[in-house]
């Protein structure tokens, strides 16, 4: 008995060892671990509420469904039904207008936050102004500038001047367009201020000082030592402005339903109205739809934060 007593047949370790061992671990580890912990709850609705819509959507592009009856599976038929659209290609091209004119916000923002960017006297109070389209409902916005495209409305009096007597802007398929284009780059020339402003607080004032030092004044100052410090808000704008003129909706909801005649239809809105509304049900075609302005954005995205990544890479 006493050398069974003495002379255990297995080294099995005691709790306090697998306590330690398992402490020393998260201890090494520790450090590696933590981000993913506080990082998983994000990513877990980024991959429920964003990632898992776009594969979804992609797959009933496939499909022949209304959303109700069962889905009939239809390969690329709504891809081909595409290509022979005329609505499509219209608010194709809508887009495309709106991209293009969209731009002028990046311009624009930088301009008036040079503009407020002084130390004077009641420039906060110019500066709320300026920030108050920023913080309006852009359907509050679409409602005012639809009131403001009246032939009663603020614009008539200087129309009937001119000889336009009762022309409604928004009722004339060749203008309506930019009509709601104007609108809604408004407070988008709002959100473009405020990064730039952000931006140029920011500033390295040692290097704008080195640069008086040598001589540079003006233009040249701001060309070569101020701009490319406002690269990060510049990429900013650029990305948020192209992917607020893709997703262009609220704006053609309010003011025109896509009308006169369908000639302001964007991709969204043609998506909504012909998958949602009462003229269409047809999700698959809707969904098609989405997928093509799913592919435009992401083309734009990804070609701005290349060509990001190759003047950061040039810049070491």
């Amino acid at each position: 008995m006493g050398w069974f007593s003495t002379t255990p047949f297995l080294n099995v370790p005691d709790s306090t060892q697998i306590t330690y061992r398992k402490s020393s671990w998260w201890k090494l580890n520790q450090q590696r671990l933590t981000p993913w912990i506080f990082l998983f709850p994000g990513l877990l609705l980024f991959l429920v509420y964003v990632i898992w819509p776009i594969f979804n959507s992609l797959y009933i592009s496939l499909l022949q469904w209304d959303g109700l009856s069962p889905a009939i599976y239809v390969g690329l038929s709504n891809y081909i039904e595409l290509l022979d659209d005329e609505y499509f290609y219209i608010s194709l091209m809508n887009n495309l207008k709106w991209l293009i004119l969209f731009m002028l916000a990046v311009p624009i923002g930088l301009g008036l936050a040079i503009f407020l960017n002084q130390t004077i006297f009641g420039i906060r109070l110019i500066k709320s102004l300026f920030f108050f389209p920023f913080v309006i409902s852009q359907v509050v916005i679409g409602i005012i500038f639809s009131w403001f495209y009246n032939p009663r409305g603020v614009i008539g009096p200087f129309l009937d001047k001119l000889g336009l007597s009762n022309y409604a802007i928004l009722a004339d398929e060749n203008f309506a367009t930019y009509g709601i284009i104007f609108a809604g780059i408004y407070p988008q020339i709002a959100y473009c201020m405020i990064l730039y402003l952000t931006g140029l607080n920011n500033l390295n004032t040692d290097q704008i000082e080195a640069g008086r030092m040598d001589g540079a004044k003006g233009l040249s100052l701001f060309k070569n030592i101020i701009l490319p410090q406002l690269k990060p808000a510049t990429f900013l704008a650029i990305v948020v402005t192209v992917i607020g003129s893709l997703r262009s909706f609220d704006m053609v909801a309010i003011m025109t339903q896509g009308g006169p005649y369908g000639s302001t239809n964007v991709l969204a809105y043609y998506m909504f109205e012909t998958a949602l509304s009462e003229y269409g049900y047809r999700m698959g075609y809707g969904s098609a739809i989405a997928a093509v302005l799913f592919t435009i954005m992401m083309f734009y995205i990804l070609f701005f934060i290349y060509r990001m990544y190759q003047s950061e890479k040039k810049g070491l």
